[in-house]
Parts: C-alpha cells; structure tokens; sequence
C-alpha cells in the first residue's frame, strides 16, 4: 500500500474511532475539548522539536488553530467557575479517550503533521461548541457530532 492511501486509512481509521467512542461514552464537550487540546499541545512539541533540528516548516493550518465563524454576541448568563468544571470532569472516561487516540497514532503509524491536522479538525469543532456555550450545562452536553463525521 503507498504512503498516501496509508495516511488516508490511518485518518479514517482515527476518525471512526474517536467518533464511536465519544458517542458510546457520551462524553461531553468540555472533557473531549480537555483531551484534543492536551494531544495537540504534546504532538506540537514534538512538532517544534523536529522544526528546530531539521528546520522544516509546516502551514499555519497544522501550527495553529483554526480560525472559529461564530456569532461573538453570546453572553454567558453564569460565571463559569474552572475550578467547579474541573472538579466535575470524568477523569477515566478522559483516559479512555486519551489512550485511544495515542494508541491510535501509535498503530497507524500517522506522521505527525498529520496527526496534527486530524486532531485540529476536532479542536475546531469543539472550539466552535464551546465559544456559543453560556452556561456550565453546556460544557456537560455530549459533543455534537455533524452527521458527516
């Protein structure tokens, strides 16, 4: 098999089961956003890491995130105290998840600006969840997958 349909299969790969377990689990947006940004930020040293010795250079896409299209007029209508939200969070359904995706990249061999880029797409998804969020609710709602995911 070449490399790129290696890479497309290890992306789907990801995507189908990170999609079926957030569903089975139900878990909700604040955790999942929690989980996607710790992965990001470890697989982005790596990434500077590997900048630095080599001097690659990657496209804003995979070294930032992505740019969110919301409406800014929401208000929340509570404080959102981190400490009480962090408390509230399920610590083992985080792992699972967690340990899913790195096993995940581990067994597909993805590289990691390709890793990068499918995780940025989850991140933007729950970013956008999380920018209309006016109550701590919200943040315990199960993630709302489009159907096309």
């Amino acid at each position: 098999m070449d490399e790129k349909n290696q890479s497309v299969n290890a992306l789907v790969t990801l995507q189908e089961r990170m999609v079926n377990l957030i569903k089975q689990l139900q878990m909700p947006l604040i955790e999942v956003s929690m989980v996607i940004g710790n992965h990001i930020k470890q697989l982005m040293k790596s990434l500077n890491e590997f900048s630095s010795e080599t001097g690659a250079t990657f496209p804003d896409k995979v070294t930032t995130p992505w740019e969110l299209k919301v409406d800014s007029d929401v208000d929340s209508q509570s404080k959102m105290e981190l400490d009480k939200i962090l408390s509230i969070v399920d610590d083992d359904r985080m792992d699972i998840l967690a340990t899913l995706i790195r096993v995940t990249l581990i067994e597909t061999e993805l590289n990691l600006s390709e890793a990068i880029l499918a995780l940025r797409m989850w991140e933007h998804l729950a970013r956008t969840q999380l920018a209309t969020a006016n109550s701590p609710g919200q943040l315990f709602s199960p993630l709302i997958l489009p159907e096309e995911w």
